[in-house]
């Protein structure tokens, strides 16, 4: 844990809600959430929100107001990608961009960060950036393991296998911190 510089964590079915994108108000964290960000800070690491918001360049809801709560939540800053998939943006994950802008803004060597998520897009984001990969299996994370353990991912998806599968982000921050 020592060399371990900052981790970046998924919203959606990560640190609560579910498999689908809920906008800011509606949005509920898993009761274990607090907790576990709270053990990373106190450790003394940085902790990052990644996430893709494609309802923002849709205009159903604005990057402002997840911003403000994710920054309420305890993150010390936000990646978001308000972009839909079909823009082909460099920013949306599975490419790694907002991983590598996170790394020259915060003077970060992704070789010693974490990215923990619940889909396969988190995976292969982190893969390509070169970050140590966890997924839960919240959110779609049973899905995407299953689809892991029967060897369903093809390409560049199927180069990428997890550092760690855990249950939940409680079970990711305990794996961290050991």
């Amino acid at each position: 844990m020592n060399s371990i510089q900052a981790v970046f964590i998924d919203r959606d079915g990560t640190i609560g809600g579910n498999d689908q994108a809920i906008f800011p108000g509606e949005f509920e964290m898993y009761p274990y959430v607090e907790k576990a960000l709270e053990q990373l800070r106190s450790s003394g690491l940085k902790i990052y929100a990644l996430t893709n918001q494609p309802g923002v360049s849709r205009g159903e809801v604005n990057k402002e107001d997840f911003e403000i709560e994710l920054k309420k939540f305890g993150f010390d800053k936000i990646y978001l990608c308000p972009h839909e998939h079909l823009e082909g943006c460099r920013c949306r994950k599975p490419t790694p961009g907002m991983l590598m802008a996170a790394a020259k803004e915060n003077d970060l060597d992704l070789r010693k960060c974490m990215v923990i998520g619940d889909r396969w897009t988190d995976m292969l984001a982190a893969h390509l950036a070169g970050c140590m990969k966890i997924l839960v299996k919240t959110g779609a994370g049973m899905n995407e393991y299953q689809k892991y353990k029967n060897a369903e991912f093809f390409g560049r998806w199927a180069e990428v296998s997890p550092n760690y599968i855990a249950e939940d982000l409680r079970d990711a921050v305990n794996w961290i911190m050991e």
